[in-house]
């Protein structure tokens, strides 16, 4: 569809207004409660991620599910299920991995799944030995209260904070940090218990206590749920502290260069990068004493309540302008939007409001945020953007972590690719950017083996499943060229499938990892063929319309949609990448005009 200027004018207004409204609604607001991530009927249970797709688009049907509530329970669930030869997996109440790892399997009732939604009572803080000891199921923002109200703070902790303690901990959730032990939360645990397969003399299940300096809490720390369920996490603490934060919204020229530096003055930096808008937003965070006066607050806007109406209207936008290929609209949203973050520092509060830089405030309100978690369920009109029960946001997210010292020409390399279309990138510049943050080397097996730095970012996802979408050509290039060109590693919940390709490779410990799963789970009770195909970097089999959504690169048309245009190619920068690019040439008249034609 060929729209004329005065047409994409009168779209760009109607794409001002929705913005605004939709950042100028969610406030304070609280929202309704995200839903259960298993939903049952007369005949099954399914498991979902919060997201209410998993990547592939298959449901994870659930034959045995339990809720403990004890330990015990805990252990007596592992017990029933060695008796039984049962697969194992274990999921919170919050479900916010993207690959399927909580999925126990296929097979009619030979797997359990355990819910740690209701083990989540126990925390015991030792103000002395600054350490906490926590259910695995405890939810993040309640671990972090309970630390703060005894006058220490947790210092790392991912963005969001709808997660529990064990699945963070289990999948290398993270902060931004070079300083200390850095900003991985698993880095920070000194202790965890672990239930294991028991023989019939030990209760068919047994607890394993594994302390600071048991080798195999190296492999234990970032298990991916492989290894046996977690029970409880020992995480060290600090004497409580303050944050000095400040945003600097600047050109984007210098950041390949600069981002070492950043990230060695301020221990909390990060920096979120918009192409299309050549600009750098680097955050200047560093602690403070706790006298220091100020009690502000991080309440990210992107983890904000939003009204249901407004995020189904952002939505239906966003469709809109794929439909009609809208380049310019699309980044007329990117750059309104950018525009409203720095109006109100992109979430940061001095009180009730951002009044002014620098904001103070404690160190368990600046690090982690996710408002739109809470509230009365008869709140049905409010929610988190991306709630499955509405029409809200759909999208990737694809999350890179580089040796510290190939990310500069990482961003040389994207800097040539925008350069050369610059409003390719609008389409991302909608939702965050690329967010650059930082991470020490870790003694964790399938932790990072040596400094890095991390790259996220949100693009749009169809709401059918084999379609493609604007500029599909773009991402993909940045995607592989991290992978492959890079060497990056996959962030393990997150990610499309080809990240994960040839994955174990770029883990020097891996065979230690592996040779820990064996010693601790020798029949594979705590694997499923999603979660090998994570780890051991499977490529499997490729399809038509594969490569639409990251289940493969593609090597031919087919792989693409040639039907509406969408064909394999090698990057304009990368020429090893294969992507799918838009050519309208390549399908027929009869075909473009046809409604099956749109991108969706």
């Amino acid at each position: 569809m060929r729209l004329s200027p005065a047409c994409l004018s009168r779209i760009g207004r109607v794409v001002l207004v929705v913005v605004v409204t939709v950042l100028a609604v969610v406030g304070t607001a609280t929202a309704m409660p995200p839903p259960s991530p298993v939903t049952c009927d007369s005949s099954r249970c399914v498991l979902q991620n919060s997201y209410g797709v998993w990547g592939d688009r298959r449901d994870c049907v659930i034959h045995n599910l339990t809720y403990p509530s004890t330990e015990e329970d805990l252990r007596l669930a592992v017990a029933y299920a060695t008796r039984n030869h049962l697969k194992v997996k274990v999921v919170s109440k919050f479900s916010h991995t993207i690959p399927k790892l909580a999925c126990p399997g296929e097979g009619a009732g030979r797997s359990l799944l355990i819910s740690t939604e209701k083990y989540s009572n126990n925390i015991e803080i030792d103000t002395s030995g600054l350490v906490v000891r926590v259910d695995a199921g405890v939810p993040l923002r309640m671990l972090i209260d309970r630390v703060e109200e005894a006058g220490l703070s947790l210092v790392a902790a991912p963005y969001w904070e709808g997660v529990s303690v064990g699945g963070l901990i289990s999948t290398g959730a993270h902060g931004s940090s070079w300083w200390g032990k850095g900003g991985s939360v698993h880095d920070h645990v000194v202790g965890m218990s672990l239930i294991l397969p028991g023989k019939q003399s030990e209760g068919y299940a047994k607890i394993v206590e594994l302390a600071r300096n048991d080798p195999l809490l190296k492999a234990a720390k970032v298990s991916l749920g492989m290894l046996g369920v977690i029970s409880k996490v020992n995480l060290s603490l600090e004497r409580g502290f303050k944050r000095s934060v400040s945003y600097d919204f600047t050109d984007d020229s210098r950041i390949e260069d600069v981002y070492t530096d950043h990230a060695m003055k301020h221990e909390f930096a990060d920096i979120t990068w918009y192409p299309s808008r050549h600009t750098a937003v680097y955050r200047y965070d560093d602690r403070v004493p706790l006298n220091t006066s100020g009690d502000g607050e991080f309440d990210f806007l992107g983890f904000r309540s939003n009204s249901v109406p407004i995020s189904e209207s952002v939505r239906a936008t966003e469709k809109f302008l794929e439909n009609a290929r809208s380049v310019s609209g699309k980044c007329a949203l990117a750059s309104t939007t950018l525009t409203y973050k720095k109006l109100i520092a992109n979430g940061l509060k001095n009180g009730l409001i951002f009044t002014g830089y620098p904001v103070i405030g404690h160190q368990g309100k600046m690090q982690t945020s996710g408002s739109c978690l809470y509230s009365s369920p008869s709140r049905t009109d409010l929610t988190c953007a991306w709630d499955p029960r509405i029409n809200g946001l759909f999208f990737y997210e694809t999350t890179a972590i580089f040796p510290a010292n190939k990310f500069g020409d990482f961003i040389r390399d994207v800097k040539k690719l925008r350069d050369m279309i610059p409003d390719n990138f609008c389409g991302v510049d909608i939702y965050n950017g690329l967010l650059i943050r930082f991470l020490r080397a870790s003694d964790a097996y399938l932790g990072q083996p040596e400094d890095s730095v991390v790259v996220d970012f949100n693009y749009y996802r169809a709401s059918q499943p084999l379609t493609p979408r604007l500029n599909q050509d773009v991402l993909e290039e940045v995607e592989q060229m991290a992978f492959f060109k890079y060497l990056a590693r996959p962030h393990w919940a997150k990610n499309r499938k080809l990240a994960f390709q040839d994955v174990n490779r770029k883990y020097p410990n891996f065979e230690k990892f592996i040779k820990a799963k064996n010693q601790l789970d020798p029949q594979g009770m705590f694997s499923s063929e999603w979660s090998d195909e994570i780890v051991y970097g499977i490529r499997g089999d490729k399809f038509d319309g594969c490569a639409l959504e990251g289940q493969c690169i593609c090597s031919e048309d087919q792989h693409c949609n040639p039907d509406k245009g969408y064909v394999c190619e090698p990057g304009r920068i990368y020429s090893e990448a294969r992507v799918c690019r838009y050519r309208p040439s390549s399908a027929t008249t009869e075909q473009l005009s046809s409604p099956d034609s749109r991108i969706e």
